[in-house]
């Protein structure tokens, strides 16, 4: 990947100062450090987005679900398995 762009930051000089002696702590240039820390916040956010707009459609799918009569309320599911645990006690003999 060719390196053209320039970017440039202010920050604390304090946490320059730590950030760089980490960098040569780990015998890596600083740019290169930033360079994988800003990939890793874009697949951070990129992961963030994948998951909202999976719940997004986990949400839309259940409303047209709910729309179409095709869901139950809680205590009609709560309901069926209670008998549904009676029923398989009373074949079990207990």
């Amino acid at each position: 990947m060719s390196k053209e762009a320039v970017f440039t930051m202010k920050l604390e000089t304090g946490l320059r100062d730590q950030f760089m002696a980490e960098a040569r702590a780990l015998d890596r240039p600083a740019s290169q450090v930033m360079r994988d820390l800003m990939r890793e916040f874009l697949q951070r956010q990129q992961a963030e987005r994948d998951y909202q707009d999976f719940v997004r459609g986990k949400v839309e799918a259940a409303r047209e679900d709910r729309q179409a009569g095709w869901s139950r309320e809680h205590s009609e599911v709560e309901a069926d398995f209670a008998s549904r645990r009676v029923e398989l006690l009373r074949k079990a003999g207990t």
